[in-house]
């Protein structure tokens, strides 16, 4: 699988990434093993993981499995932090609750550092200066290699990094994990650019439209499918609408013309988008994690790659895109 700098660090991971959000609850610890050791063997190393999924099931399942399935040198782990679900504050970064979430998740996982800690969303009751000492702070003490930041809108994300390259010393935000997809570009317009700027790479998750653009949900909703699901049916059914699925039948006319699975076309656009270092795929079996491997392999070509931009591209307006904001000297606004 190839392999890509995370921004403009020395750090490399594989295009595609294992996602662990259904790991202790959907997906068990044989099928995890499973997963991983797939995931390994096409040569991937980016595993993505979170300390509230599942409760920390998922960070303590691949802290069992690291160091068996694959050495601990070999893996590139990313882990989250800052997210509080079902209290009375959902996001919660001031420096202590995050260096204290982040010495759980090393006990979790079994490990002494991680290589990637991200923080999971924007917590507005906290000054961001307070927020980043933390990630000063991981990194100075050696429990994380590199820091970045995940779900934080344009301001947001603009405001982080230049207060982070502002003053000599301080760790650099190296990433950013949003969401994208075909069904969801709205980073394009505020979020890229920003990470652009500031040298920090994408990593993207739900690539899949959080599993529409598979296809699976056109003649209805499987009873084995997330949005049939307790957990994630609310989780899917915004991108069950009537744009949506005109988006999804270009996926599938596109892949039935390559002779691929929707699955793979969707992921090959995405992992290939400006920007992008890796694109974290999620599977409840290896059987289905392996269809989503089969897209390492896939090169769309160009004319397809314009169709799906044209069928897909967002609605954009005054102040983020127009005559104002050209971005190169021929843009033809």
């Amino acid at each position: 699988m190839e392999q890509r700098h995370l921004g403009s660090t020395g750090l490399t991971v594989s295009r595609l990434g294992l996602g662990t959000m259904t790991w202790g609850r959907d997906t068990d610890e044989h099928e995890a093993r499973d997963q991983l050791a797939h995931f390994c063997e096409a040569g991937g190393t980016l595993v993505d993981t979170a300390d509230v999924y599942v409760d920390g099931a998922a960070e303590r399942i691949l802290g069992t499995l690291v160091g068996d399935v694959i050495p601990r040198r070999d893996v590139v782990i990313a882990t989250k932090a800052a997210s509080r679900p079902g209290t009375d504050r959902r996001f919660d970064a001031s420096r202590g609750y995050l260096l204290s979430s982040l010495d759980d998740s090393l006990r979790r996982l079994n490990t002494d550092y991680v290589d990637l800690w991200q923080f999971h969303a924007w917590d507005p009751l906290t000054p961001i200066d307070e927020t980043l000492s933390a990630a000063d702070e991981a990194v100075r003490s050696g429990k994380a290699r590199y820091v970045g930041i995940s779900n934080y809108s344009g301001w947001q994300t603009a405001w982080a990094c230049a207060w982070q390259a502002a003053f000599p010393g301080r760790a650099p935000l190296v990433a950013s994990q949003m969401e994208y997809s075909l069904l969801q570009r709205g980073i394009e317009r505020e979020v890229l650019p920003a990470l652009h700027q500031s040298g920090a790479g994408i990593l993207a998750w739900s690539p899949l439209g959080r599993g529409v653009l598979t296809g699976k949900y056109r003649g209805g909703t499987p009873s084995d499918s997330r949005a049939a699901s307790e957990h994630f049916t609310e989780f899917v059914r915004p991108f069950l609408d009537e744009r949506c699925r005109q988006v999804v039948e270009a996926v599938v006319t596109a892949a039935s013309g390559l002779g691929v699975a929707p699955l793979e076309v969707a992921l090959a656009w995405v992992r290939d988008r400006p920007g992008v270092t890796s694109a974290i795929v999620g599977a409840r079996t290896a059987a289905q994690l392996l269809g989503s491997l089969a897209a390492e392999t896939l090169e769309l070509p160009d004319e397809i790659v314009t169709a799906l931009d044209e069928v897909s591209t967002p609605a954009r307006s005054y102040p983020e895109h127009g005559w104002n904001q050209r971005v190169l000297p021929d843009a033809g606004e």
